[in-house]
């Protein structure tokens, strides 16, 4: 006769065995349900942005390969290339022989996304829209490589971080924004993208919050009449506040508007600001701090 100890021994046994072996279920961003038998091994990412989350949540290991621009950390770098936001080599893709695949849902062809599903690989979409999804996101996908201990410690230090930022900041006086994404044609982010997340964190406000789509397209008498305090575009490396872009140096044909008339052009490092990943904490720091330079630059009286 079994012991009633050893009895509990033997269940708690099965039990932490069953769990190992229990499938995974996640909700991904476009709403599908994910589901693995069991811990992503070898995983591959179709966007920067991705990449980072998939490192930060403890997947750097189990990565196999990755799109173009995929650079951080800096492993990254060194992982096989499957393609870019045009176009990917499924080939290679297959021969991989991946087990899970994590997409960018606006920013990889649908085309090829069919391709992908007919290989019947788990497919996790990623396309968090605000702050809190980068958090989320890195939770999701810690479950899905079972290391969640990293990826929940990585959604807490980030939690915070932001935390901080929304104390310090958005009680601040309100400072008008236009981001700039493109000059020809001139391009700018909505409020339902995570940018316009970070100008509302830092107290500011997305002048152009209320257009569609995601990334409209606005006429430059469009701008003048909104008239922003202050002007964001996006740079390829770290900038100080006050350097600016030539594309933004076109403004300064008109000298009434605010943002020119007080200098306030800022160029922020555009891999910090416009992907959505953990690192977008220090590219909303930076705006926080540009926007109270802002502040800083108003005449006496001024709103």
């Amino acid at each position: 006769m079994i012991r009633r100890s050893q009895f509990s021994i033997a269940l708690a046994l099965f039990m932490i065995a069953a769990h190992a072996y229990a499938a995974i279920t996640v909700t991904d961003d476009s709403g599908a349900t994910v589901t693995l038998a069991a811990p992503a091994q070898r995983v591959i990412s179709l966007a920067p942005h991705v990449t980072e989350l998939l490192y930060a949540a403890g997947g750097g290991a189990k990565m196999v390969g990755a799109v173009s621009y995929s650079d951080y950390p800096a492993e990254a770098k060194q992982l096989p290339r499957v393609g870019d936001n045009k176009a990917l080599d499924l080939e290679r893709i297959v021969a991989l022989k991946p087990d899970l695949i994590v997409v960018w849902r606006h920013g990889n062809a649908q085309r090829q996304l069919d391709r992908l599903r007919e290989m019947h690989v788990p497919l996790f979409f990623s396309e968090p829209h605000h702050l809190e999804d980068v958090a989320v996101s890195l939770t999701k996908l810690g479950q899905l490589l079972g290391t969640s201990s990293t990826a929940d410690a990585a959604a807490a230090a980030y939690r915070r971080d932001i935390a901080q930022l929304r104390t310090q900041y958005a009680n601040r006086p309100p400072v008008s924004v236009f981001y700039q994404v493109w000059d020809q044609p001139l391009m700018t982010l909505n409020g339902e993208h995570m940018v316009s997340d970070v100008i509302a964190l830092c107290g500011g406000r997305n002048v152009f919050a209320k257009l569609e789509p995601l990334v409209p397209t606005v006429s430059t008498e469009a701008v003048l009449a909104a008239n922003p305090e202050a002007i964001f575009t996006a740079a390829p490396g770290a900038t100080k506040p006050d350097t600016t872009l030539p594309k933004l140096n076109t403004w300064r044909t008109w000298p009434s508007l605010k943002a020119v008339a007080n200098n306030n052009l800022f160029a922020i490092d555009g891999d910090l600001i416009n992907r959505p990943a953990p690192r977008i904490a220090q590219g909303a720091k930076q705006m926080c701090e540009d926007l109270d330079l802002a502040r800083s630059r108003r005449k006496s009286g001024a709103p």
